[in-house]
């Protein structure tokens, strides 16, 4: 029983550590489409970080470092030139995926080559450090979100920014908090598919799981608790599709790869109308004169 809940875990984790840092920048008012292209940087790094010293731990570190240097670019863009947010993320999704392509082949050869690398280390039935974080990272967002002036002034930022101006603090330095904040779980999130989960690389092996984040943050609520209980159901139907396919029950193998996000787009059906989002979500803010 306990193995099964680790394994169900192990599968969200990846989707919960974006999502976990989406929910923050959302409060903020800032929503990260380059989710998914930090998600793929931050594998490949930490993939050939893990394989170049040996230390997982390193690898971890060097996804981080990579998403959190995306996160720069996108807060340059968005916050200091007031970029539409959409198309700055789309943009580093397209760079990622061509980046990381390239310098796979490069580096290890033709498309499809598997390698293996050193995973986190085990212990217990089969947790690692990073499983046990995620929860604790968790409650630290919901509790910096919920019981900090710091979390208050950040969902105002989200709500009425000029209103958060007027009381004296900075708008721009409060999303790039958040935006920091994001673009870390979003690496650690990365960074564990390939260490946690697979012990591997694969081009475009992020495979739509920043959307599919962005998607729990909205089932969630924007709130950490729920976004968590969001992303351990994708990860029960993403774990579900392996255990069919080793049953050879006759399913085509695309239609259970593709569970996952038919259940995001349900979600989203299901719970998307009538939603509340934040009111500045997205919208560029310039400082009143």
């Amino acid at each position: 029983m306990i193995e099964a809940l680790v394994g169900l875990l192990r599968f969200a984790a990846p989707v919960a550590f974006a999502a976990t840092g989406e929910t923050v920048g959302q409060r903020a008012g800032v929503i990260n489409i380059g989710l998914e292209g930090m998600m793929l940087g931050a594998a490949y790094f930490a993939m050939l970080g893990s394989l170049t010293t040996g230390s997982p731990a390193v690898g971890l570190l060097c996804g981080v470092g990579v998403a959190l240097t995306l996160g720069a670019v996108q807060a340059y863009f968005t916050l200091r030139l007031a970029v539409d947010q959409i198309v700055v993320g789309t943009a580093l999704n397209l760079f990622a995926l061509g980046l990381t392509s390239t310098l796979y082949r490069a580096r290890f050869g033709g498309s499809g080559q598997l390698i293996s690398v050193p995973r986190l280390p085990q212990f217990g039935p089969g947790l690692d450090a990073a499983l046990v974080a995620l929860p604790v990272l968790v409650v630290a967002a919901a509790w910096g979100l919920f019981r900090t002036k710091w979390g208050l002034a950040l969902r105002g930022v989200g709500e009425y920014p000029a209103a958060v101006e007027a009381a004296g603090y900075g708008v721009a330095r409060l999303r790039f908090q958040a935006t920091v904040v994001g673009s870390a779980l979003a690496g650690l999130g990365g960074g564990y598919l390939a260490l946690g989960v697979t012990g591997s690389f694969a081009e475009n092996m992020t495979a739509g799981r920043g959307f599919v984040a962005i998607a729990m943050v909205t089932f969630g609520r924007w709130r950490p608790a729920w976004v968590l209980a969001a992303c351990l159901l994708v990860g029960w139907v993403d774990s579900l599709q392996y255990e069919l396919q080793a049953r050879g029950l006759g399913i085509p193998a695309q239609i259970l790869i593709a569970l996952p996000y038919v259940l995001a787009l349900v979600v989203l059906v299901a719970v998307g109308k009538g939603t509340a989002a934040p009111a500045a979500l997205a919208v560029p803010y310039r400082r009143e004169r």
